[in-house]
């Protein structure tokens, strides 16, 4: 195997550049290979040695142990049983994650923004939006919420998370050019819903496909709601609820008349087996939410 620069392992490992930056500096799990005038790259040991201390690290390993580990040839490296855990137990629960998944979730315990936000950008640039958000972004957003819920810890990690991943989003869908012109789509959150994220992730979709859009945030009044649709006559309003309590706060959400209607389409968990407010249809993912969206605003 050629020699690698420090990107591509990142990528191979599913870390963030900044994190093998930060192996080298405490761990010395640094590239061993120099030629003059050029960047050192990572040869086959380095590079065996950090696949092996990235596999300990997801595995609960704390890093300096993992480190140890995979430096000392001696330390035999258990595949099952008890391993060390970092202090509290924290390891997000994860089966079956790919390593870029695995490394999101450490990050963000680690409470590491700048990982965080490579690794977001990096899977947004090579797997696309609706992937990124299915395989990647969900899987660690909702294992931040059980560990939330079994132990009562972990708010700054959510609060993090989604501050990076917002930004994210918005640099993602800030790249493509909005259309001149045409009706906007409109997106909101249910009366006292919190959660902005899903919206943030169709506002993306939305600009990559060529669709105007608004986002107006999480918690909105129906009254704030109705004015704005008043204001901006959209082709489409979007709602999210993520908890049942918030979509029955949008049951009484009644579009104001005008030519041409405005379509109501809602989305989250919160809407499943709830009534539906008059003439709105129900998204049930992302994908669904932006072909169906897109369709009603032509």
């Amino acid at each position: 195997m050629a020699a690698l620069p420090v990107a591509v392992v990142a990528r191979r490992l599913g870390v963030a550049p900044a994190t093998l930056r930060t192996w080298d500096r405490r761990y010395g799990l640094g590239p061993s290979e120099h030629r003059a005038g050029a960047h050192r790259r990572y040869g086959p040991e380095d590079v065996a040695r950090l696949e092996q201390m990235s596999r300990l690290v997801r595995e609960g390993w704390p890093p300096a142990d993992a480190a140890r580990a995979a430096t000392t040839v001696q330390l035999p490296v258990p595949d099952s049983g008890e391993r060390p855990h970092a202090g509290g137990g924290r390891v997000l629960a994860l089966p079956d994650a790919d390593p870029a998944t695995r490394g999101l979730g450490r990050a963000a315990l680690a409470l590491d923004a700048p990982a965080v936000s490579a690794i977001v950008r990096e899977q947004l640039a090579t797997r696309g939006l609706v992937a990124t958000w299915d395989d990647v972004l969900r899987p660690v957003l909702v294992a931040v919420g059980d560990r939330w819920a079994a132990t009562g810890d972990g708010v700054e990690v959510e609060h993090l998370l989604a501050s990076c991943v917002a930004l994210a989003l918005q640099e993602w869908g800030a790249s493509y050019a909005e259309p001149p012109g045409g009706r906007p789509v409109l997106l909101a959150g249910a009366p006292g819903e919190q959660h902005a994220l899903p919206l943030h992730a169709v506002a993306a979709g939305l600009a990559a496909r060529g669709v105007r859009c608004r986002l107006l945030g999480p918690d909105l009044p129906i009254a704030a709601v109705t004015a704005a649709v008043r204001r901006t006559g959209p082709s489409v309003l979007f709602v999210w609820a993520q908890r049942r309590p918030t979509a029955q706060a949008a049951q009484a959400l009644a579009l104001p008349a005008q030519r041409p209607p405005t379509a109501l389409v809602v989305g989250g968990p919160g809407w499943a087996d709830a009534e539906l407010p008059p003439g709105a249809r129900s998204v049930t993912d992302l994908a669904q939410a932006l072909d169906e969206v897109c369709a009603l605003a032509g």
